[in-house]
């Protein structure tokens, strides 16, 4: 039951490249930053990455990014990364852009074992009819469009199905966590880090405060334990490592 990692490095050993991977956080708020670093570390490449966004340059997952470690990415926003926009651009990235509350619930489908659903998002435009560009040729060309998706109507009203999304891994950060795995998340960071954590085969966890069994209150716990499989306990200096994208303050 005890799930503790002694480091973030022996965490993502075994992240083969070709995996597939689940990452928490919005834009880089609640980014598992600790563990996408020791992943750049070790090596792995030919990534498929599911996660609202990409990060930005140098931050996140813009890191991996642009390291060329990423094959493909399922995403609702992209657009915070110069790199992102130019690896697509030029077909060397495959992106599936999906609306974020789809997005949303194709994970906690996954995580429950929901195999697909029909949502109202999207009927009507190419989430729905297909020809969204996946991947560009080097001449501009769309080399890989999306497929037409199944739609059927419920109560007079047309709905697309949306298949769930489960991957090899996630990677995710918690506020606190402890040694079974619970974790709690605080404020923005409880974004996509629980649809995440839920739709990883292997969730990998890194947590500003580990405590032992018992000290978090059940009604506290955004993520059981029975989601998480690594807890990986982040120094003082990590946990206050906290990036935003554009810092706006009175004058």
């Amino acid at each position: 039951m005890d799930k503790v990692c002694s480091s973030a490095a022996e965490a993502v050993a075994d992240i083969p490249d070709g995996a597939s991977l689940a990452v928490g956080g919005f834009g880089l708020s609640g980014i598992p930053e600790v563990l996408i670093q020791a992943l750049h570390t070790q090596g792995a490449t030919g990534l498929e990455v599911v996660s609202n966004n990409c990060g930005v340059d140098g931050r996140g997952l813009g890191v991996l990014l642009a390291a060329g470690r990423i094959a493909r990415v399922t995403g609702s926003y992209v657009g915070e990364n110069k790199e992102f926009a130019r690896q697509y651009l030029s077909g060397e990235l495959e992106v599936e852009l999906v609306p974020q509350g789809t997005l949303a619930e194709r994970l906690r489908a996954g995580g429950a074992g929901i195999p697909a659903f029909y949502t109202p998002a999207g009927v009507g435009t190419q989430v729905a009819n297909g020809g969204l560009p996946w991947r560009y040729a080097a001449d501009g060309s769309v080399a890989v469009a999306s497929p037409p998706k199944e739609t059927r109507d419920f109560h007079g009203r047309p709905h697309v199905l949306e298949h769930a999304i489960t991957t090899d891994f996630a990677l995710v950060r918690a506020w606190r966590g402890d040694r079974h795995g619970n974790l709690v998340l605080r404020r923005a960071a409880a974004n996509f880090n629980p649809l995440a954590a839920m739709a990883g085969r292997i969730t990998i966890a890194e947590v500003e405060e580990l405590v032992e069994p018992g000290e978090l209150s059940p009604d506290a716990v955004h993520v059981p334990g029975v989601f998480v499989q690594r807890i990986v306990e982040l120094t003082p200096a990590q946990a206050a490592d906290k990036q935003i994208e554009k810092r706006t303050v009175r004058a």
